[in-house]
């Protein structure tokens, strides 16, 4: 199924020179890295702070993927909790310190994932994230991970100002990397991954082991996998959707 664009399209004529190498940009939590036993360590590290109950990890896989502060208002819906702005505020600047100091304590690469980007590289492509994590958070984490090398741009919700799925991260992200958008492939986990891609004309694979409430199928991305062995071939499937622009 080929994307419809929603807006922001690809001018006719605009084909890249075949010298551009192909793109693959990632989201970042729930699709390159599972994060969650951070995230949630951090998010319980200030609701007990609070006095507030844990929130368990099966309740708060799902609550990922908006920031920070989403995250913590979330975490207090569940309790049916509110708070004001301030106090958000001061929650979103503690769960961040705590989270610095703990980025990497349980987060790892999803199975596969290092062999996949491998054979990918072997043949050409080059890789980004785009991401609604802080782009400081963002590094950081895949310093620890060693992987900052792997990417040609490693971009936030903070980077340009806008999230997904805001076009304009997808546009700059790739424009970054030295990428072009008809030769760009998505990878991520929930809707707003779908949706910066649908709305920059990218092609778009969801992954079935990310953090989302709806089941990616159901978001209809282009192709869905399970395992990142299955992400080579996916993408290779997508490519002359992309370069046929």
């Amino acid at each position: 199924m080929r994307p419809q664009p929603l807006r922001d399209p690809i001018r006719p004529g605009s084909d890249p020179p075949m010298t551009v190498s192909p793109l693959v940009v990632f989201d970042l939590d729930g699709t390159l890295v599972e994060t969650a036993p951070d995230l949630i360590g951090a998010l319980n590290f200030v609701l007990q702070r609070e006095g507030l109950p844990l929130v368990p990890m099966a309740s708060a896989r799902n609550m990922i993927g908006a920031g920070a502060r989403k995250l913590i208002e979330r975490g207090l819906e569940l309790d049916d909790r509110t708070m004001s702005v301030q106090d958000i505020d001061r929650l979103t600047a503690d769960f961040i310190t705590y989270y610095k100091e703990h980025i990497a304590d349980a987060s790892r690469p999803f199975e596969g994932l290092h062999a996949a980007l491998d054979e990918l590289a072997s043949e050409g492509f080059r890789f980004a994230v785009c991401t609604n994590k802080l782009e400081g958070l963002s590094r950081l984490l895949l310093d620890k991970l060693d992987m900052t090398k792997r990417f040609a741009a490693i971009c936030g919700a903070d980077t340009f100002g806008v999230s997904k799925p805001d076009p304009a991260i997808l546009r700059q992200t790739v424009a970054q990397a030295g990428g072009d958008l008809s030769r760009t492939v998505m990878v991520g986990d929930a809707g707003p991954d779908v949706g910066v891609a649908r709305r920059a004309s990218v092609p778009v694979i969801g992954v079935t082991f990310g953090y989302t409430d709806i089941p990616i199928a159901d978001l209809k991305p282009d192709l869905v996998i399970s395992h990142m062995r299955e992400l080579p071939g996916a993408v290779r499937t997508l490519l002359p959707v992309v370069t046929a622009r």
